[in-house]
Parts: C-alpha cells; sequence; structure tokens
C-alpha cells in the first residue's frame, strides 16, 4: 500500500505517522509538501500533527487554502481514505471534510498527557482494526482540542454513528463533565468523528506515539491495530 503523508509549514509529527506505516507496517511511504497538486496516487492519505503555518489566524485556517488541499478533497470524494490526527483534524473540519471545530481548551492550557479513547465505530476505514468498545491509550499535546458542534450536528453524528472516538476511563467509562477524564472539554467527550462514508477519519489524541512498548502503546491499549486495520482498504 502507498500512503502520502503531508507537509505543512509546522508539521512535526510527519515523522511519527511515516514510522508506523513503514517500519512497522513495511508500508511504502511518501512525504507530500503542502504546495504540491499531485498526491503521487496514494492508498491513503495521512494529515499529520503539528502547527500548520504556526496557527496562525487559527488553527488550520491556512492550510485548508493550500494547494494539496485540493487534491485531499477530490481524493476523499472518491472514496480514498483520509486520516487527520491532532493538527490535521483541525484542518480537516476547517476544510469542510469533517464538520464542527476545535476551540481552545476548557481550561486555557495546553494539555501534554496520556489518555484513554474509546473505539465508538469499529466500522471506519481507520477502526476496524479494533474492536468495538475497546480502549487505547495514547498522549494528547495540544492548545485548541475542544470539539464542538451545534446541537443539530451533534445530534446528527451521535445518530449515524459518526462519533469513533470518545475521552473515557481506562476501563471505557465515559462522562463528558469529567475534566480527569475528558480534559479539553470537548463536546460529548467526542476525541474523534469520521465525516459519513468513514473514509474520512479525524482525532485529537496521537495513536501513532503509542505504537510500542518503550513509548507507551502497550497490549490490547496500543494504537497499532487502528493504523494495520487501515491496511485492509
Amino acid at each position: 500500500m502507498r500512503v502520502s503523508v503531508i507537509l505543512f509549514p509546522g508539521s512535526n509529527c510527519d515523522h511519527d505517522a511515516e514510522y508506523v506505516y513503514r517500519k512497522l507496517l513495511g508500508q511504502e511511504v511518501q512525504l507530500v509538501w503542502h504546495r504540491e497538486h499531485d498526491l503521487r496516487s496514494p492508498d491513503l492519505v495521512v494529515l499529520p500533527g503539528g502547527f500548520a503555518y504556526g496557527d496562525y489566524l487559527r488553527t488550520g485556517a491556512l492550510a485548508r487554502v493550500s494547494p494539496v488541499m485540493q487534491e485531499i478533497r477530490k481524493f476523499a470524494s472518491r472514496g480514498g481514505p483520509v486520516l487527520g490526527i491532532c493538527n490535521g483534524f483541525q484542518i480537516l473540519c476547517e476544510s469542510g471534510l469533517l464538520p464542527g471545530a476545535l476551540l481552545q481548551n476548557i481550561g486555557m492550557r495546553f494539555l501534554s498527557q496520556f489518555v484513554h479513547i474509546k473505539i465508538e465505530n469499529a466500522g471506519t476505514v481507520f477502526t476496524r482494526g479494533c474492536a468495538q468498545g475497546s480502549v487505547i491509550t495514547c498522549p494528547v499535546a495540544h492548545f485548541e482540542g475542544n470539539y464542538f458542534a451545534d446541537e443539530q450536528t451533534l445530534e446528527r453524528l451521535e445518530g449515524e454513528g459518526r462519533v469513533v472516538f470518545r475521552y473515557c476511563d481506562r476501563d471505557g467509562r465515559v462522562d463528558a463533565a469529567d475534566r480527569v477524564l475528558n480534559p479539553n472539554g470537548a463536546a460529548h467527550a467526542i476525541a474523534g468523528i469520521a465525516n459519513e462514508f468513514g473514509n474520512v477519519v479525524g482525532l485529537m489524541p496521537h495513536p501513532e506515539r503509542a505504537v510500542e512498548d518503550i513509548i507507551g502503546g502497550v497490549g490490547r491499549n496500543s494504537g497499532l491495530p487502528m493504523f494495520a486495520g487501515s491496511l485492509s482498504n
């Protein structure tokens, strides 16, 4: 499988994504600069974490008008799998590929810590390698990770099963009002969502940073099955 990892000025998790797909899963990975108009015929596209364009104006606002985003929209419209992690999720929302927005964390502080996220939908391209209701333990590293959408959009996401990841405790218990379990204050404790077809997925936590024992990706709580499952597309 050929994976294209998109590079924006300020991206800093591109090599993490590359490492997972190339070194751990044995796939062909190419880094695609934001000015390019050619995704290089990928089977899968990843928008990695970081601070695209320094987060000027607001997170993802400048990245959404990059030339490469025109090609990503076309790729996604044809059913191509697109994964946005952290800043990549913010860019997908700004680009209209996913609904809602990521606001400043409820405590107005940058969060850098491990969280637990529950797989609420194991039917997307990026979660079919995970068991429904299973829990991944991985880091967050963001200042604007507080997912927000109007009530109508939230109802639609919930009703259509498009909430893919939700902040929880280690046993999968969800409490959106608990600032320990849902540290950024995200609506409905939402950590990640999908589009209506399940081929575009975005999430704020970093499962690519929890894929080996040495960095915390241990056993059944590892983020690796999520990436491995995406290869069966």
